[in-house]
């Protein structure tokens, strides 16, 4: 699946111990979350995040049914083998005449022709009519033989045996060209193409059922940690319960993935290796959440960086400092290892694990498009990092957007996460936001009031 990895060793997740361990897994640092500079040179957001996209690759096209492509990327050529309308075909409801002897109707003095027949939409077939003659004729009905034009309903007094025509017509008024829209043998659509309602009604209407797209990803997520409880059960003392892998769900989903929960990790390297190794057949990326710090039970780092396929550096960004990135087995999955706490797990998958995802899935634009706002309160930032605060994004009566803090900025807070629709971006080199001054801005969703 992802033909740009490098050449590596392939087969099953290796077991602790073996000798084939690579010393690189154990490069690069983690640092704390905090801020607090590690011991190991800090890693850059674009340097992480180009090593992220140089490394992914891509997934094999798949066919799917119309609705089941929807939101995806076409990657095929389609060609429309007839042409749309496939035949001349009434625009509106009214009469099929000829242009030509309607040459002096007139409100003051209306012409008078005989009808000798209706044409329905949906008719097979159509007898033909000569001069001076009409017939009824509904909207998308195919035009008769030795007509070439069609007076609209409100023009005429709808005479049923004979009709009254108030106004002339030009040839083709009100008549739907056959091959106007596509001719037989057009590109309908091209490969890249975004598949929304007016693209499915185009493929519809050219007879594509089925198109060849570029899939959704499987992205499957793994929370860690023995203090970690599912839902539904209350936490004792000591135990947590777990957000994580709901929170990234929800996140792979709203970035174009299939997600799929497989649930808590206990701090066990056996277990974990073993998990990872089952989900592989099925996961075109793998996200955990936790064990990734400098903790002597971050069973995550300690596990996979002797794999020799998995790198655990520390970012120069807060939140979100310890990052692992890498790929696991035969197809060479990518995983993205996260640390634990909420709002440093949120901010590293939107930097780092979204536009990945859009990578896979074909995207032109990989990342959410920033904007400028003007900060409404003082803010302040570690030197060197590159800082990822909540914001609470609004929209001014002048058009203009201001932002300010939701909250408090612990990691751990989960309340004034929750109360955010926006991440304010401050750079390494910046270390006090004064209000009244611009900041960049990732908006997540604009509050709706």
């Amino acid at each position: 699946m992802n033909e740009n990895l490098p050449d590596q060793p392939t087969g099953a997740i290796p077991r602790i111990g073996d000798p084939a361990r690579a010393a690189q897994g154990a490069s690069g640092g983690d640092g704390s979350d905090d801020g607090t500079p590690g011991p190991v040179a800090l890693t850059s957001v674009s340097d992480q995040l180009g090593r992220v996209l140089d490394t992914i690759g891509s997934i094999a096209p798949i066919q799917l049914t119309l609705l089941d492509a929807q939101g995806l990327l076409l990657a095929e050529e389609i060609r429309t083998d007839r042409p749309l309308p496939a035949f001349d075909n009434a625009a509106m409801d009214g009469y099929a005449v000829r242009a030509v002897d309607l040459r002096q109707a007139s409100v003051a003095e209306p012409l008078v022709l005989p009808v000798v027949g209706d044409v329905a939409a949906g008719a097979r077939s159509v007898t033909g009519m000569g001069p001076g003659l009409c017939m009824r004729i509904m909207t998308g009905a195919p035009i008769p033989p030795g007509a070439d034009a069609v007076v609209p309903l409100e023009d005429t007094d709808g005479g049923v045996a004979r009709v009254s025509i108030r106004t002339p017509v030009h040839t083709g008024y009100c008549v739907r060209r056959a091959g106007e829209d596509l001719p037989a043998g057009a590109v309908a659509l091209g490969p890249g193409a975004a598949i929304g309602p007016q693209q499915i009604a185009l493929l519809a209407a050219t007879g594509h059922d089925r198109v060849l797209v570029r899939p959704r990803p499987r992205v499957v997520i793994i929370s860690t940690g023995s203090e970690l409880v599912e839902l539904g059960k209350v936490p004792s003392f000591g135990e947590i319960s777990d957000s994580n892998s709901y929170m990234l769900a929800a996140a792979a989903r709203d970035a174009g993935a299939d997600a799929y929960r497989v649930g808590i990790i206990p701090d066990d390297h056996a277990r974990l290796l073993d998990v990872l190794d089952s989900q592989l057949l099925r996961a075109d990326m793998i996200i955990t959440s936790g064990g990734v710090s400098k903790g002597a039970f971050d069973v995550v780092k300690d596990a996979l960086s002797q794999l020799g396929t998995v790198q655990f550096v520390e970012v120069a960004m807060q939140p979100g400092s310890p990052q692992g990135f890498g790929y696991l087995g035969r197809e060479r999955t990518p995983i993205f290892c996260l640390p634990g706490n909420p709002v440093a797990a949120l901010v590293s998958f939107e930097v780092f694990v979204r536009p990945a995802i859009r990578k896979l899935l074909g995207k032109r634009v990989l990342q959410r498009q920033s904007l400028q706002a003007i900060a409404l309160e003082r803010m302040d930032s570690p030197d060197g990092r590159r800082q990822y605060r909540r914001g609470l994004l609004h929209r001014e009566p002048d058009g203009r957007y201001s932002v300010s803090s939701s909250g408090p900025n612990g990691t751990h807070l989960v309340a004034s996460m929750a109360q955010s629709n926006c991440l304010i971006v401050i750079e390494e080199d910046v270390t006090e936001v004064v209000p009244g001054s611009r900041v960049t801005v990732m908006p997540l969703m604009l509050a709706q009031r």
